[in-house]
């Protein structure tokens, strides 16, 4: 049997860590969570399950993260935000793989719970990410805040059965909050990469990922939730290249009054 490392990033998640470390009791021989000072019980009740905890300044989501995956003793990695947890199917395919090992890298198909809700339908689902891999062929990496797992070119990539669940938002006021919070640190990471705006996506993306989300992926199976996912997906694709296109029109800005 291979052993695995389970790597956590935390801040205030008092309300999710039990349920996330809990739901890899029985596939982790190690849990190592990087804790950037929480306030509440976080690191209290991770230590009471067992967790190793280091506790680090946030520097953003995929230098955090990566410094979790470094701290870890095995070569293989699970890596889980918080407010993630593993349905019994998943924890036992897993299980299955630690006998042998035979890929590099393993996604699995996230189902995100938004108002109590498990949404199967639309752009939500099934939200495949690739979250267990051998960390000696990849890394974090990817556009804060979404960060991504990068493997060596010609990974194989092996899907799992069963969900990772995802504890989404428990309001619409919450969401859309969050839509204004995760836009602007996209928009900022855009243009330190580089990317350019252009007006046919600011028009065009946001109305092409409602259309794509709510009727193609059949998101209108999903009632009012639905609806509400839909739209604020396309309000948030709208934020970002709004908020991209400020950025570069401050940057002229400065250029021209030096």
């Amino acid at each position: 049997m291979n052993a695995l490392s389970v790597v956590i990033i935390t801040f205030n998640e008092e309300k999710n860590i039990k349920r996330c470390i809990e739901s890899v009791a029985l596939v982790a021989e190690e849990v190592i969570v990087i804790d950037s000072f929480s306030n509440d019980k976080t690191v209290e009740i991770a230590l009471a399950l067992g967790a190793k905890v280091i506790q680090s300044p946030f520097t953003g989501y995929i230098s955090q993260k990566n410094k979790a995956i470094n701290e870890s003793a095995n070569d293989y990695v699970l890596l889980l935000d918080a407010d993630e947890f593993l349905s019994d199917e998943l924890a036992a395919s897993i299980l299955r793989e630690k006998g042998n090992f035979i890929y590099k890298a393993y996604s699995m198909k996230r189902c995100n719970i938004f108002r109590g809700k498990y949404i199967r339908h639309g752009l939500w689902y099934p939200d495949r990410k690739l979250r267990l891999f051998d960390k000696r062929f990849g890394h974090c990496g990817g556009l804060n805040p979404h960060d991504m797992i990068v493997m060596q070119e010609k990974t194989d990539v092996k899907l799992l059965s069963g969900d990772l669940y995802h504890h989404t938002f428990e309001d619409i006021e919450t969401y859309r909050r969050r839509n204004h919070e995760v836009s602007t640190v996209i928009a900022q990471s855009m243009f330190d990469a580089g990317i350019k705006k252009s007006r046919t996506k600011i028009l065009f993306s946001p109305l092409w990922s409602f259309i794509n989300g709510y009727f193609l992926r059949f998101g209108f199976l999903e009632g009012y939730n639905g609806f509400v996912i839909a739209a604020l997906t396309a309000q948030q694709s709208f934020l970002k290249y709004q908020k991209l296109k400020q950025l570069q029109r401050q940057e002229v800005s400065e250029v021209v009054w030096e």
